[in-house]
């Protein structure tokens, strides 16, 4: 089945080219099915650039997604325009009273700063104890899980010596969980991120579930409450030339720019990304669609704690 997105998204565009089947608001209203209900709280930079990594991988899925971009009010983006934000997203206000399938909250550009020092935390854990009771699940990305971990859990972050910067492979901890399904001993996950979580304090807190790690990137998907809420520390939505752009937009603009871990061929930046992570990363992406959203929904709102 199709996503319904809004009319006129730059990413419809894009995607169609790729042949990824979406559908826009004006044809969606002729199919007499259901949709699941899937809200995006998009705080990257780049808001184009981060639709069409989300909307390509939830494309895979063969159930009918409609999907609804949220945005704060207490945060304009410098670098999209005006219009796009308009056109395209609503205030959490507006959405406030609305119940959703399925939710994701992406990473933003602001973990070297602590969280009540963000200037939208206030509103930001607004929309995570909302999405506690409105929700069925919630996926969390890069700093958004950090943040999720820190306001529901009080796990906190640490600044790293480096950045975390390439392409490094999982273990699963529990490959029983659903989320798992079809996936190999290891997979691969792009990260770029100048903090981490730590083991100790996910283990330490009984109301988590550790589920990948890596010896070199540390803690890479932990899970609460069966899957309400998944905290994934990477970026598995990246497209292949994501992080080249980020190597090449800072270098000779930071001092602590390196060459991203097993990406390029041979280690070249004159070379191609060596892409180790799509096939999970639509898997991923389909078991949480499937397992943690559809499955559980609808949900009874009143015996969510």
């Amino acid at each position: 089945m199709p996503l319904r997105l809004p009319d006129r998204l730059p990413a419809i565009d894009l995607l169609k080219r790729e042949n990824i089947f979406v559908m826009d608001d004006t044809r969606a209203h002729s199919q007499d099915i259901r949709p699941l209900r899937i809200a995006i709280l998009n705080l990257m930079p780049l808001k184009v650039t981060t639709e069409t990594d989300l909307v390509r991988l939830l494309s895979n899925t063969p159930l009918q997604l409609e999907i609804s971009f949220m945005k704060l009010r207490s945060h304009t983006p410098k670098n999209t325009p005006i219009e796009h934000m308009m056109m395209f997203y609503r205030d959490f206000e507006i959405m406030r009273k609305e119940k959703y399938d399925g939710m994701i909250v992406t990473g933003a550009p602001v973990e070297q700063f602590d969280f009540e020092q963000v200037a939208y935390w206030e509103e930001l854990t607004d929309i995570f104890a909302w999405a506690k009771t409105h929700v069925t699940s919630t996926l969390f990305i890069c700093w958004a899980a950090q943040a999720g971990l820190y306001y529901h859990f009080g796990i906190p972050k640490y600044p790293l010596e480096k950045k975390m910067f390439g392409i490094f492979p999982q273990t699963k901890v529990d490959a029983l969980v659903p989320i798992f399904r079809g996936f190999d001993d290891v997979f691969y996950m792009p990260q770029s991120r100048h903090s981490e979580i730590r083991r100790e304090d996910i283990l330490a807190c009984p109301d988590l579930q550790l589920l990948a790690e890596s010896e070199e990137s540390g803690v890479g998907i932990v899970m609460a409450r069966g899957g309400r809420e998944i905290f994934v520390t990477g970026h598995l939505e990246y497209a292949p030339d994501t992080l080249d752009k980020e190597y090449r937009r800072d270098l000779g603009v930071r001092n602590d720019v390196e060459l991203p871990v097993n990406y390029y061929r041979d280690n070249n930046p004159d070379r191609k990304p060596l892409v180790t992570w799509r096939s999970h990363a639509n898997l991923f992406y389909n078991n949480w669609i499937n397992y943690y959203v559809y499955q559980t929904t609808p949900f009874n709102i009143d015996e969510i704690k």
